[in-house]
This record gives C-alpha cells, sequence and structure tokens, in this order.
C-alpha cells in the first residue's frame, strides 16, 4: 500500500487531534471548578469523597461525599466528554450534607468533589478511579 501526501496530512492531523483532546476535556472540567467556586482557592479538609479504586464496569460505579456544613456538592469526572456529574444542594434544614449515588465513567480518571461551605469557603477531595470495562462509549 502506497501512503500518498493526503494519506499522510490526514494521519498527521489525527494524531495532532488526539493529542489536543485530552487537554480539551481537563480544561471543560477546570472552567466547571472556576464557575462553581468563583476563582475562590480550595482547601483539603471538610470533605470526604469515597469511590472504588478499580470499578470492573464504567457504566456503574458508586461514590459518595460527605461535607459537614455544606450548602452544595459538585462532583466531576474529569474524563468524561461532559464533566459535570452532579450539583447535590443543601437547605438550612438538611439533616446531614451527605449524599451517595452512581456515576458513568469513560475510563480510568479522577473523580472531584468540590463543596461549597456555608462560611463561603470550598473544599476539594479526588479519587482516582480505574476502570476496567469503559463506560461512555467505551
Amino acid at each position: 500500500m502506497q501512503m500518498t501526501r493526503r494519506d499522510t496530512l490526514a494521519l498527521g492531523l489525527g494524531a495532532a487531534a488526539l493529542t489536543i483532546l485530552p487537554f480539551r476535556v481537563n480544561a471543560a472540567a477546570e472552567d466547571k471548578i472556576a464557575e462553581f467556586t468563583g476563582g475562590a482557592e480550595t482547601s483539603g479538609t471538610g470533605l470526604t469523597l469515597t469511590a472504588p479504586e478499580i470499578a470492573e464496569n464504567g457504566n456503574t460505579v458508586p461514590i459518595s461525599v460527605s461535607a459537614p456544613g455544606a450548602t452544595a456538592i459538585l462532583v466531576l469526572a474529569t474524563g468524561n466528554p461532559t464533566p459535570g456529574v452532579a450539583t447535590f444542594t443543601f437547605g438550612p434544614l438538611a439533616g446531614s450534607q451527605d449524599a451517595s449515588t452512581r456515576i458513568r465513567l469513560a475510563g480510568t480518571q479522577d473523580v472531584v468533589a468540590i463543596a461549597k461551605m456555608a462560611d463561603g469557603s470550598f473544599a476539594k477531595a479526588s479519587s482516582t478511579v480505574k476502570v476496567t470495562i469503559g463506560g461512555c462509549g467505551g
């Protein structure tokens, strides 16, 4: 099989697109975090994110978040095409600021949770989940 200039150019552009795509996905997650926090700094205390180290199926990965004193918690899957997974909002009469759900992951990636505390500060926690069978188109 002979490669023409057109084939070589198409192959090169495809390779370039594949190297840039992961950066755009991470940029989308960073944009969501900045939108939620308003650009404020986050601390590493006050929020607990529980996720499995290894998920046998990316279609249904159980996670739970807990942040006593939080008014809202944002959960992101940084490697998904759409990184925003869920936002939990807690009112003043909430008995606890805990939530659990099952999420879909496209592959091995970080799951990030950001909590907005009642005093206006933000807490961040993350966990890497290794997916053995892809969930989002994988």
